[in-house]
């Protein structure tokens, strides 16, 4: 088989989760009889494709501008795969964002008042293991983190709601410590603030 050129071909593999458009050079055989198309390793990594035309890791470029170059599509979609930590994805529906941080300012000094140290509510067996498997999943997804020995947090109560599909979800009751907590009056920074 003999090479007479490359062509640069706009293609897209179909599949379940979306489309994946891609702008390959093949190159030309001369005496090739070849239904089919070879693509390339770096390609399939780059991509995160495997083998078997799966897609490892969802993604979408449909909703991209259409006035980028192919080259400024390529670098976009490279920002989740570099920052994978912060992206929320599929098994975990959290991302790990740790640069935003919120100051509550609270009227009542340590001890608080018996309002902020309300015991747990009262709980069935069931609500109890549920409670408790939403807590363990949210300490694998680090969305929170287990108190040291010496840390004392006692301004909320696990609360189990559930929803119309059946499922539960858990909140917090922070009803108490709302009403405590000082209003942010100028949550724009003053002038000589900045």
């Amino acid at each position: 088989m003999t090479s007479i050129g490359t062509i640069i071909k706009e293609i897209i593999i179909p599949h379940r989760k979306g489309n994946i458009r891609l702008n390959p050079e093949f190159v030309v055989l001369g005496d090739a009889h070849i239904q089919g198309f070879l693509l390339g390793t770096d390609y399939q990594r780059m991509y995160d494709i495997d083998l078997y035309n799966k897609l490892l890791n969802e993604f979408r470029d449909g909703q991209l501008s259409t006035t980028l170059t192919s080259k400024q599509k390529l670098s976009l979609m490279k920002i989740p795969r570099k920052n994978r930590p912060a992206f929320a994805i599929g098994e975990e529906p959290l991302g790990n964002i740790r640069v935003h941080y919120i100051e509550l300012y609270v009227d009542v000094e340590i001890p608080y008042s018996p309002m902020l140290r309300r015991p747990p509510y009262p709980e069935s067996l069931e609500t109890r293991r549920e409670i408790y498997k939403h807590i363990n999943d949210l300490l694998d997804m680090d969305g929170i983190r287990k108190i040291g020995h010496n840390e004392i947090v006692e301004i909320t109560t696990p609360v189990l709601i559930t929803c119309n599909d059946g499922k539960y979800r858990l909140c917090g009751d922070f009803r108490a410590l709302n009403n405590y907590t000082k209003a942010e009056r100028y949550p724009i920074p003053k002038i000589h603030h900045a």
